[in-house]
């Protein structure tokens, strides 16, 4: 991720994005890039300064976005960098655990806060049910659509029950390496009342140039064999 005076860029300078209270990490290019194909309606849960969105929309331009957050620093940001890039995100200040709609959609996608600690200077979620998170996620997800998301391994074992629980077959699982011997992360996509097994990918470089600066889809890369 390259910078520039007060902005910097992902995918190679394909998206801009203006320095802030949180910056989006390769997490995100790598959620978008592996999100499944053909989404029109997409909901990005806990949406920060629109990262995630605005790889996604590199990937599918015509999709219709919508990203919740309950930080309305993390939006007024977010709002920013939509505007740097000519990009339209529909953006509503709700809390996860408290949005009542009856709103379904296509792709349900987040990068949720799994990690724990002192909680963050930007207000937004923090030390939460990841449990939680992903079953009201998951919620929001038209029959035959798609949930996807990014995590540390560490909590796949909270993740993975709710999937199962919730009839969401298809599920789909590569584990991302960096230097070290054990998966930092790893990609998550799942659909709704499919009856489809589970696919285990051979693991990937967190710092593949395909994905994070020439802007590939996963599937892509898949289709190249270019993994560890």
């Amino acid at each position: 991720m390259a910078k520039k005076q007060e902005n910097f860029t992902l995918l190679g300078g394909s998206i801009v994005m203006a320095q802030s209270l949180y910056n989006p990490t390769s997490d995100a290019v790598w959620l978008a890039a592996f999100a499944p194909k053909g989404a029109k309606t997409v909901l990005d849960v806990g949406v920060g300064t629109g990262g995630v969105s605005l790889c996604l929309l590199h990937h599918e331009p015509d999709a219709q976005i919508t990203g919740i957050d309950i930080s309305e620093e993390m939006l007024e940001a977010c709002k920013k960098n939509a505007e740097l890039n000519n990009k339209n995100i529909k953006l509503l200040n709700e809390d996860i655990f408290k949005w009542s709609t009856p709103e379904v959609f296509d792709l349900v996608i987040t990068n949720p806060p799994f990690f724990f600690g002192t909680p963050a200077e930007h207000n937004a979620h923090h030390n939460v049910d990841i449990e939680r998170w992903v079953k009201r996620s998951v919620a929001r997800v038209k029959p035959n659509g798609y949930f996807c998301t990014i995590i540390d391994p560490f909590v796949m074992s909270k993740v993975m029950p709710i999937l199962y629980n919730k009839h969401m077959g298809e599920v789909q699982i590569l584990p991302l390496f960096s230097k070290q011997c054990y998966a930092e992360r790893v990609l998550i996509r799942a659909r709704k009342a499919s009856k489809s097994g589970t696919t285990l990918f051979k693991g990937a470089a967190m710092n593949n140039e395909q994905i994070l600066r020439r802007g590939l889809t996963v599937g892509a890369m898949l289709a190249a064999q270019d993994v560890l």
